[in-house]
């Protein structure tokens, strides 16, 4: 599936397209920070955030290559390379799990926790299904249970049920009957059944399938939807805003009835009547190869991509905050970018540890992210949806 759009495909996205098709490949990238303006405006501005909080393996994650994040009061659940993670966010301390303390695989790639319950549900890259309750693991792989596959990239609650995304369909479990329904080719729309994300919301259930966009599951009606390019074409884009932007989808985001989707070939937004595509020459997205997406409400989403987080902060006036990190001086960056214009740019001490993203967790005002060289938080004090005129300075 090599995909090349009118719209700035480089030759470097579809190399990391075949690297991560061939296995949980990560390959550090350079930031091209490019030229801002960064004169004095009276525009209106997004918040951005400027003060960040850095954890690591000297702070006693087990691994620096975060997989996941969830957030549950003052828990702080972190899936990383080799095992969980859990901060408190009161106290500043990190308790890990590894195949010792009885997790059943050590990647630990998708979490959620059900609020209902209590219960953690654990996606393990390669090793299954488990469920840390009770200070114990539960484990489901291949062999036991109906979970399709065991290589799992996405987990979601729905109501009684856990969703499972694996490399082979969707696997839902019913945790009061225990039954588990399999959706693959031969039950749902799925051309390809490589399922990378899920989410829940609203009585939807979303599923970004790798070569067969987005699937919709009503929960209700027990219908599909099928969300793909309608112009038919794999290598080009020919139209732009009339469909999903590419087949190849990595994550979804469903929020106050509006649908964020990231791909390897750009990101798009659907509120349930119009579509719009973003590419990162003609926005603030530092590039088109998303791994995950996190939509906070109806105007603003988070991009997690290879070059650093694309933030789109207000969707009206397709105004962007681009959060990266100086590969050289190990600063941070935020430029505030509206369409193809740089509004503004913003020098910091932190920003994300690495600008290869892989997760985003929204905590309040707060946003926690994973990267591949450790856990950020960004704080929120003072944070305002939409835009706000600057206040003019005294003479």
């Amino acid at each position: 599936m090599n995909k090349r759009h009118l719209h700035g495909l480089s030759w470097r996205a579809t190399l990391l397209k075949i690297l991560v098709y061939a296995g949980l490949c990560f390959v550090p990238t350079m930031t091209a920070f490019g030229v801002a303006d960064d004169a004095p405006t009276t525009e209106p501005l997004p918040f951005v955030y400027t003060q960040w909080e850095h954890y690591t393996v000297a702070d006693g994650l087990p691994n620096d290559h975060i997989f996941a994040v969830e957030v549950a009061g003052d828990d702080v659940w972190i899936g990383t390379e080799k095992g969980l993670a859990r901060l408190n966010k009161k106290t500043r301390r990190i308790d890990s799990w590894g195949e010792k303390d009885g997790l059943p695989w050590r990647v630990v790639a998708a979490l959620a926790y059900d609020e209902k319950t209590g219960d953690l549900w654990i996606g393990l890259f390669g090793g299954g299904l488990s469920r840390f309750s009770g200070g114990r693991f539960e484990h489901w792989d291949q062999l036991n249970s109906g979970l399709v596959n065991d290589v799992v990239y996405g987990v979601a609650i729905e109501n009684d049920n856990v969703w499972v995304a694996t490399t082979a369909g969707a696997s839902r479990y019913n945790t009061k009957s225990g039954e588990w329904t399999i959706y693959n080719e031969k039950n749902a729309p799925m051309e390809e059944i490589w399922n990378y994300g899920v989410c829940y919301a609203d009585n939807k259930v979303h599923l970004g399938v790798w070569g067969s966009g987005v699937l919709e599951f009503d929960v209700p009606s027990q219908r599909w939807k099928v969300y793909l390019d309608p112009d038919g074409e794999m290598e080009i884009d020919l139209y732009r805003d009339d469909g999903i932007v590419h087949v190849i989808t990595t994550g979804v985001s469903y929020v106050e009835n509006t649908l964020w989707v990231s791909s390897y070939f750009g990101m798009c937004r659907y509120d349930g009547r119009h579509w719009r595509g973003y590419y990162d020459h003609e926005t603030g997205l530092p590039s088109n190869f998303g791994n995950a997406v996190r939509g906070r409400n109806a105007n603003e989403a988070w991009f997690a991509t290879d070059r650093g987080l694309g933030v789109v902060a207000d969707f009206p006036s397709n105004t962007w905050v681009t959060y990266t990190l100086d590969p050289e001086s190990l600063k941070g960056r935020a430029v505030i970018q509206r369409d193809e214009r740089v509004l503004k740019t913003i020098e910091m001490e932190k920003s994300v540890p690495h600008n290869y993203t892989l997760w985003v967790e929204f905590d309040g005002d707060d946003t926690w992210i994973g990267t591949s060289k450790g856990l950020a938080r960004a704080l929120g004090q003072g944070y305002y949806k939409g835009l706000k005129r600057p206040i003019p300075m005294q003479k």
